[in-house]
């Protein structure tokens, strides 16, 4: 295994780094009080990840079965509990817990407790996820065929679009 071409070709370090303080509000909050703080998009990585901290109210419905075509997709349990479906059944995340996407991955996420939680998702490449977050409750109630088209536009290939929904889909495991 070896690293990667170097995309740096200066002899010495620059000043480019961005910091953003913790109490930032932020980006985005829903009508339910589930918000998004856009830790480094798209546009701020050049393209290479996109990492944002979701935080879920509880009984938050978070994302039906979906897959992506063009990136990975990483979660990270930072508090509360989140029930995760991993492809194959639905496992409890808990703070510290982590899952992996490879592109083509089928998963899903929601909070089924009485308590908030939070996250961080990284998305790799990055991709312009912040328009998806800010619409997606508008065109879900626009009807099926644009929300399939805003989705699809989005690298977002839920099942209910394509596919009858899957047994797994109905309950949660916990283990």
């Amino acid at each position: 295994m070896s690293y990667p071409a170097p995309r740096y070709h200066g002899d010495t370090g620059e000043v480019n780094a961005s910091f953003r303080t913790a109490d930032t509000p932020p980006d985005l909050t829903s009508p339910r009080g589930d918000t998004y703080r856009y830790l480094a998009t798209q546009e701020s990585t050049g393209g290479e990840y996109g990492l944002y901290q979701v935080d879920l109210a509880a009984r938050a419905a978070g994302a039906k079965t979906h897959f992506h075509k063009a990136m990975s997709e990483a979660f990270y349990v930072l508090s509360g509990e989140l029930e995760l479906f991993n492809g194959d059944k639905w496992v409890t995340g808990r703070t510290g817990d982590f899952l992996y996407v490879p592109p083509g991955g089928l998963h899903a996420f929601k909070n089924v407790t009485d308590e908030p939680m939070s996250m961080l998702m990284l998305f790799a490449p990055g991709a312009p996820r912040e328009e998806f977050f800010e619409r997606v409750a508008e065109m879900s109630q626009r009807g099926s065929e644009e929300l399939k088209e805003f989705r699809v536009r989005h690298d977002s290939y839920f099942e209910d679009d394509f596919f009858q929904q899957r047994p797994a889909e109905t309950s949660a495991s916990t283990t």
